[in-house]
């Protein structure tokens, strides 16, 4: 929703019918740019936007939302961009995204947000899309900009690995 009042809202099926909209959250120009969405265990939604200047996260607790809470404010406009959400076996978010030119992730696995850099090379992280797999790592494709390669990084092995999937022509976009 864009405009001096925007408002980003929460909609579901039920089964047999669509919701009424519920506003998670209001105001602000650019609210809700480049939004991702998850489900935990227990059906609760969990979302990550970015609001030009930073990465944020809200989630359901009960009938209500939570606040927003501010993962992480960039020097660059763009922090927060192409981001990818996806929950893991203790309802914990884990987050990708473009963050001051560089692939970054962030987690509130500990019980407080952690950021970490991904993959330092630069121009990385856009278009990027995490996954969990069933021991809890994580693993993410995204697209090196200044290369136009697809590539890979994954925490598996307990640090940051990467690795190029296909360099061929512009890959990995989109």
């Amino acid at each position: 929703n864009s405009g001096s009042s925007a408002s980003l809202k929460y909609i579901y099926y039920d089964g047999d019918s669509w919701s009424n909209p519920e506003i998670i959250v209001s105001g602000g120009v650019s609210l809700g740019n480049y939004l991702s969405f998850a489900l935990d265990s227990n059906n609760k939604p969990h979302v990550v936007y970015s609001d030009v200047t930073s990465l944020k996260y809200i989630n359901k607790v009960g009938p209500s939302w939570s606040a927003a809470e501010i993962i992480e404010t960039g020097v660059a406009e763009d922090v927060g961009d192409y981001n990818s959400l996806a929950i893991d076996s203790n309802d914990k978010a884990h987050i990708s995204y473009y963050g001051d030119f560089y692939l970054t992730y962030a987690t509130n696995a500990s019980g407080t947000w952690v950021t970490t850099v991904a993959d330092q090379s630069g121009y990385t992280g856009q278009y990027s899309s995490i996954a969990i797999d069933s021991k809890d790592k994580v693993h993410i494709s995204y697209w090196d900009s200044l290369n136009s390669d697809l590539r890979y990084a994954t925490n598996a092995s307990g640090t940051w690995v990467t690795d190029i999937i296909d360099s061929h022509d512009v890959m990995g976009k989109y």
